[in-house]
This record gives structure tokens, C-alpha cells and sequence, in this order.
């Protein structure tokens, strides 16, 4: 959520970087205006509440001197005041709401490096922070060179008998699979691999969060109001919990409401979690296969640092999702989104991006984001710095990676052409030894 306060100091570059923002329903003015329509609520209530306190002491004043038709007239107005000031807690308590309301569905606004466009047409490659196409290149995993046409995953994973979508279609309908036999350790491999990686090498503590969410934790990470919809809710007691679209919800809500010290700093969390999506925007898109699911495991990776700090943890975290994908031995490429590009929350985003040679293209396999104290406004979540102010937070959160999408770049890099799949290295321990899978093995 952003600070009015700082609109109503900024309200030009407001209202310039809202240009480049998509759906923001509110200018500069319009939320001052707002918020000074708040205030004057305020105002009007507590001068009321003045005036009833002050005539309250006359009343005692009266009837010490047994002027009973003066403390008759006071009691009067304190009674008419009284109302007043109830009417008006109520009018505050709207106009508190109006203006929450506005702030809870403007997007953060994007860092000035982030590249001003559209939409994914203008996402700019990524080097790193001191490099170039050339030293990029030579750090990550080069593409497989196949002698002949490689297949997309569904085709190979159908071919095995071990990927099934009409049976996830007869038992829950359209986008879901059924992994059988050495797929779906496979898959399991992989979520082990990356979950240990960024526990043991790269500073994570794990976590094993709640997977269903009460709607307060869903706008801390800004799922809601504005994307109700991709939710798959559960009726609870007298409301509702939701299923999470991702473990950045839980690990990212670990610290709200609550004010921690500038030296437990940086907070690192990680989960492998299952993740359920509606997938409400996206029909027509990727129907064929695992890329898009309604219920997908994901490593999630999220940092809890101060205002100065999470440039620098932004690619820490880009840097330990690359990590997974050169121990894979995965080519990518890293993309910084375009501000019509990048997510809701997100000051500043980097897509990683697999290479899949069946179908000839990257796609996006983990994204990770800065958030700046956008969350952690939403979630009251701050820190006392060394000079004893509290601070609000900045939370970071990124995938590291999607499990699914990481079994897609397997399956589709390290395929054999007698149909069967050749095993990482690094997942071979995970896999009692194996080397291969399908085809002939």
C-alpha cells in the first residue's frame, strides 16, 4: 500500500509514474482530496468531543450553584453533542474506509531504473549487476544441440505412460496431471534438490506454513481485493480461508503486525509448497501440458531486510534462483520486466526464463520481485533501526523455482532420442542412482 503522505508531497511524480502503471483508477488529487475530506471528519468530531467535555464541567458547576435551568440547558446540548459526535465516529470510520479502500488497489510504483513500456514487448535482458552479454553467456548452462526434432514434455512424459491428463480430467477437470512411477520422483527430486540448496548453501530457513490463508494475510501480499478472482476459497466457521496461490503469502505474513529488531535482519524463508491458482485470466493459454495448472508445487523464497538493504538482496535472490537452474544445467536468460509488465506489489522485477527446446522458446520458470514497504504497510510489519526509530520493512519474495516448470526444462533439455530422459547429476542421489528414465533404461 503506499503512503499518503507521500502523494500529498509528491503528487506531480505521482501522477507521472502512474503513466506508466496499468489500471490506476486514482490521480494525486483525487486521493488528497479524499484524504482531506478524512481529516476534516476528524476535526469536526474532536472539536465536538471538546465542546461536549467542557459543557460536561459546567454542568457541575450549575447545579453547585442550584442553577438548575442553566444545567438542564448544558445537558441538553451534551446530549445533542453526544449525537454529534457519534454521527460523526461513524462518517470518520467511512471516510477512513474510502481512502483505504483507494490506497489497497493503486500498484506500487516502479523504481526508476525499471524500464518504462507496455507490456512483455518491452522487457529489457539482464546481465547481472556489473555484467555483459559475453560474461552472462559465459557463467550460464549453453542450449543442448539435438540431432533430432525435440519433443514437448507432454509428449515425451505421455509417451513413458507416466504424465496422464485424461485421468486428472476425469477426477478434476481441465489443467491437472497425474505423474506416475519415475516422473513424479522426479519431480519430487527436484523440489528436494532446490529446497536443500537454498537451505544448506544459501542462508534460508525452511518453513512448513499453513496452505489455507484467512483473507487478512491474502491483502498483507496484495492478492486481494484486486484478485479475488485467481483464489480458490473455503468456507470456515462463519467466513472463508483460501487456498494460497503461492508461499509467498504465508512466509512473507511470518512478520506482520509485529516490530523486530534491526539487528535480527535479514530474514530469509523458504518452502516447498503445493500452490492453487483459478487461473481466471488465462483461458486458451497453454492448454496442452503442465505450464499452466490450477495446482503446482513451487520453492518459494522470501527476505525480510530494511529500506537500505534490499537493492543488494533483490540480487542476492535473482542470483540463488539462477543458482538452481546452472546446477541443472538449464540455459536461461534474465529479463527485467517493463513497468505495464511487472506484477502489482512489485517496485522492480526480474523474470528468469528457461530455455524448452520442444517448443523452441524461453518461458518463465521463477520471477523474483522487490516490494519496497509496499507489503509491509499492508501488513503493519516494521523494525526499530540502531537509532531506535521504527521503520517500516521491505519484503522480497521470488520463486526458487517452480517445481512443475523445472520438470518442463528437464524433460525437454536432457531428452534421449529413444524417448527417454537422461538425469541431472545433481538429482541423481535424489533418485536412488538413477541416470535415465524412459525410452530403454
Amino acid at each position: 500500500m503506499l503512503d499518503i503522505n507521500w502523494i500529498k508531497a509528491n503528487p506531480d511524480a505521482f501522477d507521472e509514474m502512474r503513466k506508466h502503471r496499468k489500471n490506476v483508477p486514482y490521480s494525486a488529487s483525487e486521493l488528497i482530496a479524499m484524504d482531506e475530506s478524512r481529516r476534516a471528519v476528524i476535526l469536526s468530531v474532536e472539536d465536538a468531543q471538546a465542546r461536549r467535555n467542557a459543557l460536561s464541567k459546567q454542568i457541575g458547576q450549575a447545579k453547585a450553584q442550584k442553577d438548575e435551568a442553566k444545567a438542564a440547558a448544558l445537558m441538553a446540548e451534551v446530549a445533542h453533542l453526544k449525537d454529534v459526535v457519534q454521527s460523526g465516529e461513524a462518517a470518520r470510520k467511512e471516510a477512513e474506509d474510502r481512502l483505504r479502500q483507494a490506497l489497497l488497489v493503486l500498484p506500487n510504483l516502479p523504481l526508476d531504473e525499471v524500464p518504462h513500456g507496455a507490456d512483455e514487448a518491452d522487457n529489457e535482458e539482464y546481465f547481472g549487476p556489473n555484467g555483459s552479454p559475453a560474461t552472462a553467456a559465459a557463467a550460464r548452462p549453453k542450449k543442448p544441440v539435438f540431432a533430432f526434432r525435440p519433443k514437448e514434455h507432454f509428449e515425451t512424459g505421455e509417451a513413458m505412460g507416466q504424465m496422464d491428463f485424461e485421468v486428472a480430467a476425469r477426477i478434476s477437470g481441465s489443467r491437472f496431471v497425474v505423474l506416475k512411477s519415475h516422473l513424479a520422483r522426479l519431480e519430487r527430486a527436484i523440489g528436494q534438490f532446490m529446497l536443500d540448496l537454498h537451505v544448506d548453501e544459501h542462508g534460508y530457513t525452511e518453513v512448513n506454513p499453513p496452505l489455507l490463508v484467512k483473507d487478512d494475510a491474502l491483502y498483507g501480499t496484495n492478492q486481494l481485493p484486486k484478485f479475488a478472482e485467481d483464489l480458490f476459497f473455503a468456507p470456515h466457521g462463519e467466513g472463508r480461508l483460501a487456498l494460497i496461490p503461492t508461499a509467498e503469502v504465508p512466509l512473507t505474513n511470518l512478520v506482520r503486525e509485529s516490530i523486530l529488531s534491526e539487528d535480527e535482519l535479514p530474514l530469509r524463508f523458504t518452502a516447498l509448497t503445493p500452490c492453487f491458482r483459478s487461473e481466471a485470466g488465462s483461458a486458451g493459454r497453454d492448454t496442452r501440458g503442465m505450464l499452466r495448472q490450477h495446482q503446482f508445487n513451487k520453492v518459494e523464497m522470501v527476505s525480510i531486510t530494511t529500506p537500505e538493504a534490499s537493492g543488494e538482496e533483490h540480487e542476492k535472490m535473482v542470483a540463488d534462483a539462477e543458482d538452481v537452474l546452472k546446477r541443472l544445467g538449464i540455459h536461461y536468460r534474465v529479463m527485467t520486466l517493463s513497468t505495464g509488465d511487472m506484477g502489482f506489489g512489485a517496485q522492480k522485477t526480474y523474470d528468469i526464463e528457461a530455455w524448452l527446446p520442444g517448443q523452441d522458446t524461453y518461458r518463465e520458470i521463477s520471477s523474483v520481485s522487490v516490494c519496497g514497504d509496499f507489503q509491509a504497510r499492508r501488513m503493519d510489519a516494521r523494525y526499530r533501526d540502531k537509532d531506535g526509530k521504527v521503520r517500516y520493512l521491505h519484503t522480497l519474495n521470488g520463486s526458487g523455482v517452480a517445481v512443475g516448470r523445472a520438470l518442463i526444462a528437464v524433460m525437454e533439455n536432457y531428452q534421449q532420442e529413444d524417448g527417454s530422459v537422461a538425469i541431472p547429476a545433481v538429482l541423481q542421489p535424489y533418485m536412488k542412482g538413477l541416470t535415465s528414465i524412459g525410452g530403454k533404461s
